[in-house]
């Protein structure tokens, strides 16, 4: 393989990793199932490396009780057959092991070195996110957060940015030395930045990756895009290249390239099309979410029941197609819904039915 195909297949093992450390924690819900699912149906490479984690897992587990891969028995092993190529043997911060292929016990002290790294907690699974991109920082500390349907959440996280998640979110900080790296894994957030020069923030959400330079952003994936808004300072958005069915960079691939933006811009990152040109918007109406409260400027109503929808148990259906295109403008409360209810009502030729299960929306 070349350098890229390398690239590209570490960051497969980082996802799989990634994968097997969360159905690791405990049975899957129905959600991250079918993303697991669609995940392994994407690529054999991906179910090839999927397999790979948990093979080393089990050895990892077997290890830890047999005897014959103790820290001693290797050491001493080691001192016997190799004599000067054992590093710093009375050092575990320092341990390293070098060996021939042909040594037959070879396996077991790669095992058992992966097993010592991972008891002091640090080990980390292979530190490439994505093809292209600079490694994550080792000796990272990971933080997770997510929020549930209607559900809100806001954390001052210990580098002293804020954190907001909005419903159905997903996302995880992981901080080293040298980097800030969060992922999006689904839903919106919204990032007030402490400033950091030696220590860059990175957002990757979708196909997107951004890079603050000390602002106020917001990040919002949607069904094909990623959609990011600067409040406050500005940032640096990219896109990443495509993978293929086999894991590999496709012909129509993009490359790397970042657009930069500045208060109350906006761009969306289409995956295998890279960012748009930024465009004028109105960054305190795209984040009123954090007020729970959604604006709307002559939106049609259709958009304004799926924005309702992110947030409602009982779901608001347009019965009738033509009232689809309604315009709708206003300022409302996303937890307020019986308010919401009688604004409809009050709207010209309109008729709305509330049932235990759902808000039906029909002519009048």
């Amino acid at each position: 393989m070349n350098c890229s195909e390398e690239q590209v297949r570490a960051a497969i093992a980082e996802q799989a990793g990634e994968w097997f450390a969360v159905n690791d924690e405990g049975p899957l819900d129905a959600r991250d199932s079918a993303a697991l699912a669609a995940w392994l149906k994407t690529s054999p490479v991906h179910v090839e490396e999927f397999l790979g984690v948990s093979a080393i897992a089990r050895d990892l587990r077997e290890a830890r009780t047999d005897p014959q891969y103790s820290l001693e028995a290797i050491l001493a092993r080691a001192r016997a057959e190799e004599g000067p190529t054992v590093q710093a043997l009375g050092s575990r911060d320092n341990f390293s092991v070098r060996a021939r292929p042909s040594r037959p016990w070879l396996a077991g002290a790669v095992t058992m070195a992966a097993s010592v790294v991972l008891s002091l907690g640090l080990f980390s699974w292979w530190n490439l996110r994505d093809a292209g991109k600079p490694r994550v920082a080792e000796n990272s500390t990971e933080l997770r957060f997510e929020t549930g349907h209607g559900e809100q959440l806001s954390r001052r996280v210990p580098d002293n940015s804020v954190l907001h998640l909005n419903t159905d979110s997903s996302v995880t900080i992981r901080y080293g030395k040298t980097e800030r790296l969060v992922t999006l894994t689904a839903g919106q957030a919204g990032f007030e930045v402490a400033h950091e020069p030696h220590r860059p923030f990175r957002v990757l959400a979708g196909s997107a990756e951004v890079v603050d330079i000390g602002t106020q952003f917001d990040v919002r994936m949607e069904q094909h895009s990623t959609v990011v808004t600067v409040v406050e300072g500005r940032v640096e958005v990219g896109s990443y290249p495509v993978l293929d069915n086999l894991g590999t960079n496709s012909p129509q691939s993009h490359p790397w390239r970042f657009v930069e933006l500045a208060a109350g811009q906006q761009v969306s990152v289409t995956e295998g099309e890279g960012p748009t040109t930024p465009v004028a918007v109105d960054a305190q109406s795209v984040t009123a979410w954090l007020h729970r409260q959604i604006v709307f400027d002559h939106e049609p109503l259709e958009r304004v029941a799926e924005e309702y929808n992110r947030y409602t148990a009982k779901p608001i259906e347009i019965a009738t197609p033509a009232l689809r295109k309604m315009q709708i403008s206003g300022v409302f409360a996303t937890d307020d819904l019986d308010a919401f209810v009688v604004f409809l009502r009050s709207l010209r030729g309109v008729r709305v039915e509330v049932t235990p299960t759902r808000i039906s929306v029909s002519r009048d």
